[in-house]
């Protein structure tokens, strides 16, 4: 997979905004890296769209932590450890379980309003968790959390807010190789921006939209990953994919998440004649790991030749699921569904990519300067399946060590002089060939198919040579880049669906969110190990 830079470009002759930090995406690990920075410095917050288009607004279950008296971080570590199928970061998890409570409380203080039973937290229970230790805002968390940050970031003077604005690239000193910046490209001018820093953290999130099937806003297409990946950081573990088992299934209707929550409440799941199946499946039944639910759910659509099972909801008093689950309830009565009768129609669909760029403990990567947090890194956390409600847990505690380090760097950091960059590929800047933009819509659609349909949830290594021959070829035939958003997206999808294939190959083995029919069983003995690409 060749290094190529998307656009010939002086520049030096482009606007540019300066910042001691440059923080680009505005999910949960974004703002809340803003929300420590600026006390070391000054902060810009760089987002593709508006601040609140992010998979954090749409987070429906809670954020996992050990705050109760009948709980400990070491259950909490011993559970994350367990779903992660041996392929887990211990250090890194230990520093999640331990230092999330402390930061949970930070949004508290920041006023986000947790759902309480009285004076006490009223906790919910989902898949993999043995303990109920899930804060939640009903099933609106995310949007609860972005709406306080959102609120501190617009309030504070230090942090400038730039809306609008896509990563193109990472920007690197020709001498010292750090990262510099990045270029971006802005909405509402049309043009680029050179957005300079010493400090750059990549929080742009997941790569949802690299399937037909998600749950993800449109925005997840894993944009600072690829840029990461071009720019020579490494990518790891990006075989590794969760599907999550419950998104609403019906004609014509977006893949709506329906909440792991539901299931934790008491929820069953039966197939389209009405028979429970989980606890055939699994010991935990309808609370059993996500990898575990959704291939029974497919299995089961196949025995029964359908698109969906259903979610049996009938043990719910009305008045009980609304105050609960409010947005699932009007949503779903939203698309015409009638929740009367007890059930609602699900399948699964792509929800979280547990690889990414690979970082340490403190949220660096390979390249000085540049440091990633959230869904955009592979931390180790989730080893080779995301516990649920760990994400933004994830997020709160490596998008403030990341700035820990990013000011230590910022202390240490010796002065260059400033080099010109020239073009940033190398090549004499000239006109770019106008290419429609519905030519990039279309890859960025066969990409997504290719995805869906042959590396997807149960994997086989013909299928899948399949696909990395077809990637290839849609990859070849791109010989130059417009300036669009669309054109970007697709080589960001492109990049990381051909990374994700490789992968999927490599790994002849089945473990957590990686399933292959031809090599069904775990094989320790060769595969505990991580596969880490870098260009």
């Amino acid at each position: 997979m060749a290094q190529r830079y998307l656009f010939s470009l002086e520049l030096d002759r482009l606007p540019s905004l300066q910042s001691d930090f440059l923080i680009i995406g505005s999910g949960i690990a974004g703002l809340f890296a803003a929300y420590k920075a600026r006390q070391f410095g000054s902060v810009l917050v760089v987002t593709k769209q508006r601040a609140e288009d992010s998979n954090t607004e749409m987070a429906q279950g809670g954020i996992a932590a050990a705050v109760d008296e009948a709980d400990s971080p070491v259950l909490h570590l011993e559970d994350t450890l367990e779903a992660g199928a041996g392929l887990c970061d211990a250090r890194a998890v230990e520093i999640l379980v331990t230092e999330g409570p402390l930061r949970v409380m930070e949004l508290v203080k920041l006023g986000v309003r947790f759902d309480r039973e009285g004076s006490a937290w009223d906790l919910g229970r989902e898949g993999a968790h043995r303990r109920r230790r899930i804060l939640h805002a009903s099933d609106a968390t995310g949007g609860e959390v972005a709406r306080a940050l959102i609120r501190e970031i617009r309030s504070d003077q230090g942090i400038t807010l730039r809306e609008g604005c896509l990563l193109v690239d990472f920007l690197k000193h020709p001498r010292s190789g750090r990262c510099v910046g990045a270029l971006m490209l802005d909405s509402q001018s049309g043009g680029f921006v050179v957005c300079r820093a010493p400090v750059v953290i990549t929080a742009t999130g997941g790569a949802g939209q690299l399937y037909q099937n998600t749950t993800n806003p449109a925005v997840a297409t894993g944009d600072g990953a690829a840029a990461a990946y071009r720019a020579g950081a490494e990518l790891m573990d990006m075989e590794f994919v969760q599907f999550h088992p419950t998104a609403l299934a019906m004609p014509n209707v977006p893949r709506f998440l329906i909440s792991e929550a539901l299931r934790g409440e008491g929820a069953l799941l039966r197939n389209v004649r009405g028979e429970r199946f989980m606890p055939r499946y699994h010991q935990m039944a309808e609370l059993a790991p996500r990898d575990v639910v959704t291939r029974a759910i497919v299995r089961e659509m196949q025995k029964t030749q359908t698109s969906h099972v259903l979610l049996d909801i009938s043990q719910f008093e009305q008045d009980r699921c609304q105050t609960r689950f409010p947005n699932i309830c009007d949503r779903c009565r939203n698309y015409g569904l009638d929740l009367s009768k007890g059930y609602i129609p699900v399948a699964p669909a792509t929800h979280y990519v547990m690889g990414g760029i690979k970082t340490g403990s403190d949220g660096e990567t390979n390249i000085p300067g540049l440091y990633a947090c959230g869904e955009a890194a592979c931390s180790g956390v989730h080893g080779g399946n995301r516990l649920a409600s760990n994400s933004l847990l994830e997020g709160l505690v490596f998008g403030a060590r990341a700035v820990a380090a990013g000011w230590q760097y910022l202390q240490q950091l010796q002065p260059e002089p400033h080099q010109p960059a020239g073009c940033l590929d190398g090549r004499s800047p000239g006109a770019v060939p106008a290419i429609d933009d519905r030519y990039w819509q279309a890859t960025s659609q066969r990409v997504r198919e290719i995805m869906w349909e042959q590396a997807g949830i149960i994997r086989q290594g013909q299928e899948l040579s399949r696909a990395a021959a077809e990637l290839e070829r849609l990859d070849r035939e791109i010989t130059c880049l417009t300036p669009t958003r669309s054109a970007v997206e697709a080589v960001s999808l492109l990049t990381l669906g051909r990374l994700t294939v490789a992968a999927a190959l490599m790994r002849s083995e089945s473990r957590g969110g990686h399933f292959r029919s031809d090599f069904p069983s775990r094989d320790d003995a060769y595969w505990l190990r991580h596969i880490v690409f870098q260009i």
